[in-house]
């Protein structure tokens, strides 16, 4: 039987979980975040497939409660929560319940955090980037951003083709956005409201799902990243 990293704590209350991933055929990875809330309830942000060994270490950690789809791309597992877990509520990303018809969720995300983590983790709506729609959340209490495809960070661990790509697309090697991203905004101006209001929060890590997790003075990088929208 295949075996896969185990759960590691990134910070209090913290974890992620990192998998095989392939996008268009480039071993590109992905990372499931889990956020412990108040009372030991779990909260799992594009989740991955939830194996006999990674259900043991959520378990003992905290109790699955609730999901997210973040976006219209990290979806794959989200459904199956529930299956594992009977209870979990699920919240979806803008428009994933016209492309993932199939999902029973809780409601659909926008700039409000729902009452379940209100106060612990908040979040924003990426407006104008209909390709992912993305909602972006903020672990308070870790000052801990997580993202799924507004930035990667690729680095030497990365598979070579993939590593290659990056390397063309300006996206190796630092955390940021690649020379693609500008042209998956469609609205500029909702676009760098949005990252306005994320630049807000006092976060210092990031979390992406590709890439590794930059582990401090991610605020300033990904300012700095972004900057083509921050002076349009």
């Amino acid at each position: 039987m295949r075996r896969f990293a185990p759960l590691r704590q990134l910070a209090e209350g913290l974890w992620a979980a990192d998998r095989p991933q392939s996008f268009y055929g480039l071993p590109v990875g992905t990372r499931m975040t889990v956020i412990r809330l108040a009372g030991g309830r779990l909260l799992l942000h594009s989740p991955v497939e939830l194996d006999s060994d990674l259900q043991s270490q959520l378990d003992a950690v905290g109790r699955v409660c609730f999901a997210v789809a973040p976006n219209r791309v990290h979806h794959l597992y989200a459904g199956k929560v529930a299956q594992v877990y009977p209870g979990t509520r699920l919240w979806v990303a803008p428009g994933l319940p016209r492309k993932r018809p199939d999902l029973v969720f809780e409601a659909v995300l926008n700039d409000d955090a729902p009452p379940e983590w209100q106060g612990e983790v908040e979040q924003v709506f990426f407006r104008g980037r209909p390709y992912e729609n993305e909602v972006t959340f903020f672990h308070r209490a870790s000052r801990t951003l997580i993202l799924c495809d507004l930035a990667f960070n690729f680095g030497p661990r990365t598979a070579a083709p993939t590593r290659l790509l990056m390397k063309l697309l300006r996206s190796y090697g630092h955390l940021g956005p690649s020379k693609l991203d500008p042209l998956l905004i469609r609205d500029r101006r909702a676009a760098r409201a949005s990252l306005e209001r994320i630049l807000a929060w006092d976060f210092d890590r990031i979390i992406v799902a590709h890439g590794e997790v930059l582990e401090s003075g991610g605020h300033e990088i990904l300012r700095r990243g972004y900057s083509w929208l921050l002076s349009d």
